[in-house]
């Protein structure tokens, strides 16, 4: 059984270490748990690894933010993966810092990636793990917030959370959608 866990962000070292790359981070550290690499694929950096019979692809879209959904569809035609196994890792400014909400379905609450995902697949019914990056910017600052990098007490933090996403990514692929959501929104 396949999953498609993708990770939203931008492209290039301009980008890396913002907050709209959240995303990418949470796979990146996945993929450094398990010493993986990513390699350079249509649409996208790609790598992959097996839990408990599992077969996760990860999926980083060189697509930018605004054309993810490109990406997401061709990856699942390509491996046959059906949209209840299709997990969006993304940036949300509406929880603080931190703060990780798996959620089975939704709004795209603004996100232009979400938006375009929702586009092209047709459907707003696709699980997500909301990753929080907080809202600390004055009035008509959000695009410098969420492009900014994280503040020092925050890539303190980051670490940790980066790995809590990451059990939450593996338990999606090995409890469910319900179960994982039981256990770890709550926290």
């Amino acid at each position: 059984m396949k999953y498609l866990i993708v990770g939203l962000g931008n492209i290039g070292p301009q980008y890396r270490n913002t907050r709209h790359n959240i995303g990418f981070m949470v796979l990146d550290a996945l993929a450094k748990a398990s010493n993986l690499v990513f390699t350079d694929r249509r649409y996208g950096e790609v790598t992959s690894f097996s839990v408990k019979g599992r077969g996760l692809i990860l999926l980083k879209p060189s697509t930018f933010m605004n054309l993810s959904g490109n990406a997401v569809r061709y990856w699942m035609q390509k491996e046959k993966i059906p949209l209840e196994r299709v997990l969006i890792i993304v940036d949300d400014i509406a929880l603080p810092f931190g703060t990780l909400r798996l959620k089975g379905k939704g709004s795209d609450a603004g996100h232009n990636g979400l938006r375009h995902i929702a586009a092209t697949l047709g459907t707003q019914e696709y699980a997500r793990l909301r990753f929080g990056i907080g809202n600390d910017f004055p009035q008509g600052g959000q695009v410098d917030y969420v492009l900014g990098d994280f503040n020092e007490e925050e890539c303190e933090k980051l670490p940790e959370r980066l790995e809590q996403a990451g059990e939450i990514v593996k338990s999606f692929c090995l409890a469910g959608i319900n179960l994982t959501m039981n256990q770890y929104n709550k926290k």
